[in-house]
């Protein structure tokens, strides 16, 4: 369980112990084989899932945020702990220049991606909905416009924008003077603004337009799906190239609603459930009880603006279990 105190979020009995002895994270992934760690082992662990949530925000996948903590273990296992002054801070460096490192590499990755790549869906718990700044930096729409900035751009952005890091803090992490972060989180913050949503969506008028949509697309109801699609709404899907999806976005919500009419869930082994997924109202579509697709949208003044549909398996994972996010 987690609580916050003084502003930070902290992991409650978040790391068990093994049949060997070895400490273990929440993870399942042993941090320590003995005691003589423990005051490193419970800072870690006390961090843990704020690391996360910085690593993730800066990459847009669960599976490299989670290798970055890997890592962010690896080196702060060997730091001289009474030398550090503030344990939060310091482990948010590590996990910064990590994620910094991974962001670069995956860039390029990504470039020979198959159609679309999409950030990966998280099942979030209800209180990420409830801090209404966490649940935007971290909403798909949102991610998709981090996507559009430069790494050290995103690094900047997010550690300053989403967890409020002093200028000279962030400066550490990154590697740069405070003066030239703030020229960075300038550019990043006007560069943001041009393309984020419109207007802070309430999750109740999210869920407004996910049921409409969802019993549109449930009957095939095209008249029902151009009621709540904007005019040039936009859907992207992401199959990797394992599953089928769509290769190049579709705009236009005569297009869009004619594409998902087609496609109306026909089958009783087939169901579409509303989940919240990276602190906003999502549907889950499954075949047979296992996750096929999970759609996130976009909600801009009450009508859909961006759907986008997550097909590729090797992004699903978490959505098998609520996701802990906090700053």
């Amino acid at each position: 369980m987690s609580q916050e105190v003084g502003g930070r979020c902290l992991v409650g009995e978040a790391a068990e112990i093994d049949e060997t002895g070895g400490r273990m994270d929440a993870e399942g992934g042993i941090i320590s084989a003995d005691g003589s760690g423990q005051p490193a082992v419970d800072a870690f662990v006390a961090h843990r899932n704020l690391l996360f949530t910085v690593a993730y925000e800066m990459l847009g996948s669960a599976a490299d945020a989670e290798d970055v903590l890997q890592e962010t273990w690896l080196r702060w296992a060997d730091v001289d702990l009474p030398a550090v002054r503030d344990q939060r801070s310091y482990l948010v460096r590590i996990t910064t220049r990590l994620s910094l490192n991974r962001l670069r590499a995956v860039g390029r990755r990504r470039e020979s991606y198959v159609g679309s790549w999409l950030p990966e869906p998280l099942l979030t718990a209800p209180d990420v909905a409830e801090d209404v700044e966490l649940a935007e930096s971290v909403s798909m729409a949102m991610m998709l416009v981090l996507e559009t900035l430069a790494p050290t751009e995103r690094a900047v952005f997010v550690l300053r924008e989403v967890f409020d890091l002093a200028y000279d803090e962030i400066a550490e992490a990154v590697n740069k003077s405070p003066a030239t972060v703030r020229q960075i989180a300038h550019r990043a913050r006007t560069h943001v603004a041009a393309r984020r949503p419109r207007g802070m969506v309430s999750p109740a008028d999210a869920r407004r337009a996910l049921d409409a949509f969802r019993r549109a697309v449930e009957v095939g109801d095209v008249q029902g799906l151009l009621d709540v699609l904007a005019p040039d709404v936009v859907l992207l899907g992401d199959g990797g190239g394992i599953k089928q999806a769509l290769l190049r976005p579709v705009s236009g919500a005569d297009k869009v609603a004619r594409l998902l009419a087609s496609r109306k869930v026909q089958v009783a082994a087939m169901s579409l459930r509303p989940a919240e997924v990276n602190g906003y109202p999502a549907l889950v579509l499954r075949f047979d009880g296992e996750i096929d697709s999970v759609v996130t949208l976009r909600v801009d003044d009450g009508v859909i603006t961006a759907l986008y549909a997550v097909r590729n398996p090797e992004k699903l994972s978490h959505m098998r279990r609520a996701t802990t996010l906090c700053r």
